[in-house]
Formats: C-alpha cells, structure tokens, sequence
C-alpha cells in the first residue's frame, strides 16, 4: 500500500517536471480536482466547453489546460497548488471545496475560478471584515434548494410505521456538510421528520458507518452534498439496496448513479459557469466585473428505474434521467 503511494507520489511529481512550461506566451489553466469522481468530472468537461465556446482550445494553440487530480489524498492536493502557483499559471481552476480551500490559501495574486463549491463564507475563507478573497471568482451553492429536494420525501414516501424516519451521513471535516447537516435537520423538524445523521471523516468509513445506519430502520437515506458521499455512493448505493432503502438527495448528479429523485445543480453547467467567468478573464486579462456568483441552473430530475424499484410516484415537474 506505501509502496503504491509513493509510485503515485513520483508520478506526480514527474508530470509536474514533464509539464513546466517553457514561455509564458500561451494562457496556462491549472485545474485542480480534489478526487475522482464520475459525476464531479462533468464540471471539468463544462469548464472547458465554456473556454471552447469563447475561441479558447489546446487545438488552437491559444490555450494550455493542465489538469491534476489529487485522488483524495490531502498532501497531493497541497502539492499539486504549490506547484501551479509556483509556476505560476495564468489562472486556477478549482472543482469541489477542499480545491477551492487549498488554493486561497496558496495564493492572494492567481485568479481562482472555483466550481462544485460552497460560498466563501461556507468555505470559512472571508476576512476580518468579512470579504472573500479578492482574488476568488467561479460559481458557488448555498443550502437554499435542499428546501425542495427534503421536502419531496414525505409527499412521495409513507413511513413503515409512525414517524417518518430519514437518515443522513455527513463529514465533520467539511464546512459545508456540517452546514447542510444542521440545515436538514431544521428541515426534518419543519415536516416533523425524524431525522438520524451520523459522522464520518472519510470515503473510507462508508461501508460501515451506512451499514450502522440502516440497522436504525430508516426509510430513506438522504444524500447531502458532502464530498465524502459523491466518492462512495456506490457502496451507500450497494448497502440501501440491499435493505430496500430509498435514496434521494439534493444533487442532480447522483440520479443518475441511482438515487430516486433531486433538485440541484446541473454539475455541467456548474463548471461551464465558471468556465464563462475564465473566458472573460482571458480575453480581457481584467476581473473586474466578476465575483462568486450562485449557480444559475437547477433542475428537477428523477431515475426512473429506482422510482420503479420503489414504487414511487414522482411529481410531473421532474425530468427522468437518461
């Protein structure tokens, strides 16, 4: 196990040497992602349509995107910022909170772009007098639309007996799971829903700390935006199954992994949003004008094969997944 760790260390840091650029003549992206995941990759996809559509593309020549995933290993991550703000590169782009973290706190100077993000003041990065970053731009979340995702449940799902009963796993580690955790369980109290939510401080601790879960009877599982849960829904998936349990969440993107229905952002459009923000950058060389804007397009989309496995009849204002 060390041993592979340090194989990928070194390939890391051969990439890096093979990848120093010899002139600053052609913009650099540094595009950082914190870890691999099927459904976040789609905001990197997004990010470089946008810089395509605005006349940025490697096969022009007008542009180099160099892109790093840290593979949920926190010391890569540093490493992987340190190196593009070394460099430096024309600008960064970040895909999820811990990326978007690590960067504000390497750098004051390289404009930051982030996506699949919390606000800054969710990220825990506004000053003493409580501005981000000046350097920081991008697209952003708050917890506002968990309020339709939650509130769907106890329309389309009966309790096996009594009280509704929902369960959530969350990282302590993460602001803004913590945040959302505290936000759900207001929510939970509003529809009077019993809501059991249970740490965890990694992908790692998936398998048993949902199985723990299960064993509490619950009937739904509620997938909250937590980075830990995109990484090992898979094995939340594999587990509720296994104890007929519904999923549903407030990310669009794990519909199509198997929850039952969200209302959340489009994780393409999230990274096209703040790839339209780079562009700009870009062509202009300025940011005025720019900021962490909220994501602009939610939507409202159900599996179809779940709802089918569950018997559950999802409200006509929601899409199905293909």
């Amino acid at each position: 196990m060390k041993l592979s760790k340090y194989l990928f260390t070194f390939f890391i840091l051969f990439s890096f040497a093979s990848c120093k650029q010899k002139t600053n003549t052609v913009p650099v992206v540094g595009f950082v992602d914190a870890f691999e995941d099927a459904t976040i990759s789609q905001a990197r996809d997004g990010f470089v349509a946008a810089l395509k559509d605005s006349g940025f593309s490697a096969g022009k020549g007008n542009i180099k995107i160099e892109y790093r995933n840290a593979q949920g290993d926190i010391p890569t991550l540093t490493q992987i910022v340190n190196y593009f703000v070394s460099e430096p590169v024309t600008l960064l782009a970040t895909c999820t909170t811990l990326s978007s973290v690590t960067a504000v706190q390497k750098t004051k100077t390289i404009p930051i772009f982030e996506m699949v993000s919390p606000t800054p003041e969710r990220m825990n990065v506004l000053d003493a007098n409580g501005k981000a970053p000046a350097n920081l731009f991008g697209a952003v979340e708050d917890l506002q639309y968990i309020d339709t995702s939650f509130s769907i449940i106890p329309k389309v799902l009966k309790p096996k007996s009594g009280k509704l009963v929902i369960g959530m796993i969350y990282n302590q580690s993460e602001p803004q799971s913590a945040d959302a955790m505290q936000y759900i369980k207001a929510l939970a109290a509003k529809f009077n829903i019993t809501l059991i939510a249970l740490p965890l401080n990694s992908s790692a601790d998936a398998q048993l700390v949902t199985q723990s879960l299960l064993n509490k009877n619950i009937d739904a599982f509620f997938a909250n935006p937590d980075n830990t849960v995109f990484e090992a829904f898979e094995t939340i998936k594999k587990n509720c199954d296994q104890h007929n349990v519904p999923i549903f969440t407030s990310e669009a993107g794990l519909v199509k992994r198997g929850a039952v229905a969200a209302f959340g952002a489009d994780i393409y459009q999230w990274g096209y949003q703040a790839g339209e923000q780079a562009a700009q950058y870009l062509k202009t060389h300025k940011t005025d004008g720019l900021k962490p804007e909220m994501v602009k397009i939610r939507k409202r989309v159900y599996n179809p094969e779940a709802a089918k496995k569950y018997n559950i009849i999802i409200p006509s204002n929601f899409e199905a997944v293909k």
